[in-house]
């Protein structure tokens, strides 16, 4: 880019004030913050003293050869620059605040800022405070949290952090643009009204995946537009306008291109203006364009140290996907992903989980890098090879399993870069369900994330019992590791769909196909390009997250699984009881994403994992106990109980019975009966045998904030590349993001917030 139009149009971007809500943002906004919270407040702010870990990986980088580190180092680097674009799918303010803290730590490392800090007249815990919200922004991608799509806020006085952030070197040096920057985005920065404190459609919470004039019906209407069109929703916002009484609708793919035009490798472009149901729909190129440039540049470097021609077509095929918004072309990269068995740099990347869309249909950014770690993969391997024994275990007929298994590839990784609002346990990916359905899958156990994510302290161990404590300490992470493992692999890798395509081709045997649940013959499917995500929308993350951990929990039980894994005898006893107790312990502590002002939940898992603690209490017969107690402090508390003996007995035939009406329901499109069910045990109310409102608080009370982790980066230094690791705390995480972008940190920033401004008064 050209120096001289660079500098004008930084100065152009900074000068301008967003067209964000400012003045009624501020008016809403305390300018000065209690210390002291309310109880119910506190899920709003991340406490000082979060656990921040140094994610490990230099032992497996060191053991790459030159051409997988440099492999591994372009991947990377496309990884991280395609995870900018979660700032902008994330909240309005997100990229300004984002780019605000880069430009004050560039200047200043967090050790050098903190004699700034306390010169401003903040106390060493509100500069803490300080550090910890912008490693928390860092680690979540945006001031949403990850998990749970609550908002957070600094902890301490809005008027402190405005005295430091003029207090700073960058502000000295570029006052008026630090001061515009600063404005921009201060008040939404503080801002708890209720529409704000969390992330949703409409009335519900702030979204980014939509203009902010759009509701369920414009999302279902779009739905449809882009059935007809053939064209998944995966990498497009949606943006509504009026145009004289007419409602217009823009499609956005995120592409490096912006012509509309046809572009390489397509017959003709499928961009344009059509109308359908009285609607005016434009499909554009052009999201997010300056960092899927960035994306292609790195992803195109990589294909010199690709290993293999799997590798070099999936990474051409990615590549034509970010230039051109292609999804066809993404899948087809896939394709070539999941042919490439065994590598030794395992990746993924694109627009993949549908969590964070409240409609369900929209990805999320993300990328990763890892290495495997062959120990644990044998285990997985092995896990493999028993899946055809071990499917026909599970509950349903042999007509709602797929004809075929086809056998993955089951990895443990320790990753090396993971890019997006946060990291998983375990990935099961692609999640296009004609891929996996026929042609094949991979699972993914990240292995170094579960080491420190997973691990507890006894003193904050929360709603047990004395005596389970230190079993459950001792048992957490190998049964979690049982539970990933046949939680992607067997969960999310089995049942089938039932089909008619476009062509009127059934791949069932409609005539002979009985549901288990009513003994008639099925009368409902999928039909054309409907898939489940379209079909289920806003419940279908969360519900399938239910299916594959019900699977693992069924499975668990298995004693061929638990010697795949090195368990019998009375560890075997061990691991499945702590894997039981850990889910009736999630249940409960799924209260905490629940919002009960718009009755919905923020988060998948942990609705999936309420859903099986109700499942398992109407099982009754004293297989799980639940009990509102006074804790030791005087403050409310509760006690969870899961009885050993009646596990295999009660509880398996509790979770035999509703996995299979999950599976069936799935399997048949029945979307009625699917939102039924599972919206029925989703349901939080404070009538019959517990008070789940109640005990909400009780959660909220006492709940731990999720971990961090602090990421390598890596350097190209010469021939060779270079790991560059940082300490686990809030200021290694800082440390670890203002040197990700070194080389072109001022053109990043420009970018960040011309984008946040092209959208600026879409969100009003």
């Amino acid at each position: 880019m050209n120096n001289a139009y660079h500098r004008g149009r930084l100065m152009e971007v900074y000068s301008v004030r967003l067209q964000f809500d400012v003045r009624r943002s501020c008016l809403e906004t305390r300018s000065s913050l209690s210390p002291v919270l309310k109880m119910v407040d506190s899920q709003y702010y991340l406490p000082n003293d979060i656990g921040v870990s140094a994610l490990d990986c230099g032992e497996a980088f060191r053991l790459l050869s030159p051409q997988e580190k440099m492999y591994a180092h372009y991947l990377s680097r496309a990884s991280w620059y395609g995870g900018l674009a979660v700032l902008l799918q994330t909240s309005p303010e997100s990229g300004n605040i984002f780019v605000l803290l880069q430009k004050i730590f560039r200047k200043q490392a967090p050790e050098q800022l903190e004699q700034v800090a306390t010169a401003a007249g903040l106390s060493s815990e509100e500069y803490q405070a300080f550090l910890v919200y912008v490693a928390g922004l860092y680690a979540n991608m945006g001031n949403y949290k990850s998990f749970g799509d609550t908002k957070f806020i600094p902890n301490l006085p809005k008027e402190k952090l405005g005295a430091l952030v003029k207090a700073s070197q960058a502000f000295q040096d570029q006052p008026a643009e630090m001061e515009a920057l600063w404005d921009s985005c201060s008040c939404r920065l503080y801002s708890l009204e209720d529409k704000q404190k969390q992330l949703g459609l409409g009335d519900k919470g702030i979204t980014t995946y939509f203009s902010g004039n759009c509701g369920l019906e414009d999302a279902e209407l779009a739905q449809k537009f882009l059935d007809s069109k053939k064209l998944p929703a995966y990498n497009t916002r949606l943006f509504k306008r009026n145009n004289g009484g007419k409602d217009c609708y823009e499609v956005r793919l995120a592409s490096a291109v912006q012509k509309d035009s046809a572009v390489e490798g397509e017959c003709e472009s499928c961009c344009g203006t059509f109308n359908f149901e009285d609607k005016e729909f434009t499909v554009k190129r052009g999201d997010y364009a300056p960092l899927m440039e960035k994306v292609c540049l790195n992803l195109q470097a990589a294909e010199a140290y690709a290993a293999n021609e799997n590798q070099r077509k999936m990474l051409e095929e990615y590549r034509r996907s970010f230039t051109s918004g292609s999804v066809e072309a993404h899948k087809e990269g896939s394709r070539y992903w999941i042919k490439d068995k065994g590598p030794i740099v395992e990746s993924y990347i694109g627009f993949i989980e549908s969590y964070r869309d409240p409609f369900g249909s929209r990805g999320e950014f993300e990328g990763f890098v890892a290495v495997v770690n062959k120990a644990m993969s044998e285990r997985f391997a092995k896990l493999v090879s028993s899946a055809e024994v071990l499917l026909p275990e599970l509950p349903w007929p042999r007509e709602f399993e797929k004809d075929t298994f086809l056998k993955p590839d089951f990895t443990s990784l320790d990753v090396l870069t993971f890019a997006g609002s946060g990291i998983p346990a375990g990935i099961n990916i692609p999640n296009y369900d004609d891929i996996r359905q026929s042609e094949g899958f991979k699972n993914v156990s990240l292995g170094n994330v579960l080491a420190v994510a997973y691990s507890t302290q006894k003193e904050k161990l929360t709603f047990l019992e004395e005596e389970d404590k230190d079993v459950f300490i001792k048992w957490k992470c190998p049964s979690f590791e049982v539970q990933v493992g046949l939680h992607e692999l067997l969960g999310h890798g089995s049942g089938k769909l039932l089909i008619q395509d476009d062509q009127g081709k059934f791949n069932f045997d409609k005539s002979k196909v009985i549901n288990p649940e009513t003994g008639e013959p099925v009368s409902s499917w999928y039909r054309g390009s409907e898939t489940w995500d379209s079909k289920f929308s806003t419940i279908a993350s969360s519900y399938e997250e239910c299916r594959a951990e019900c699977v693992g929990l069924y499975l668990c039980l298995n004693k061929q699984v638990l010697s795949i894994f090195g368990y019998d005898g009375q560890d075997a006893e061990d691991v499945v009881y702590v894997n039981w107790l850990s889910m009736v312990r999630a249940g409960l502590l799924g209260l905490e994403f629940y919002t009960p002002e718009s009755k919905s939940w923020r988060q998948a898992h942990m609705q999936a994992r309420f859903v099986i603690l109700r499942v398992l209490l109407e099982a009754g017969e004293g297989l799980v106990g639940l009990e509102e107690v006074t804790g030791q402090d005087g403050k409310p508390d509760a006690r969870i109980t899961v009885d050993r003996s009646k596990i295999h007995t009660v509880g398996k035939n509790a979770i035999h019975r509703f996995l299979c009406k999950l599976q069936v329901l799935k399997a048949t499109a029945d979307v009625e009966g699917g939102r039924a069910l599972y919206d029925g045990y989703s349901t939080v109310c404070d009538s019959g045998a517990h008070n789940f409102f109640r005990l909400r608080e009780t959660v909220l009370l006492r709940k731990e904030a999720r971990k961090m982790f602090v990421q390598a980066n890596t350097k190209v230094n010469g021939d060779s590349v270079e790991l560059v690791e940082y300490e686990g705390s809030a200021a290694g995480l800082i440390r670890s993001f203002t040197e990700r972008f070194q080389d072109d940190s001022e053109q990043l920033e420009a970018n960040i917030l011309e984008l946040s401004k092209l959208d600026a008064n879409c969100w009003c």
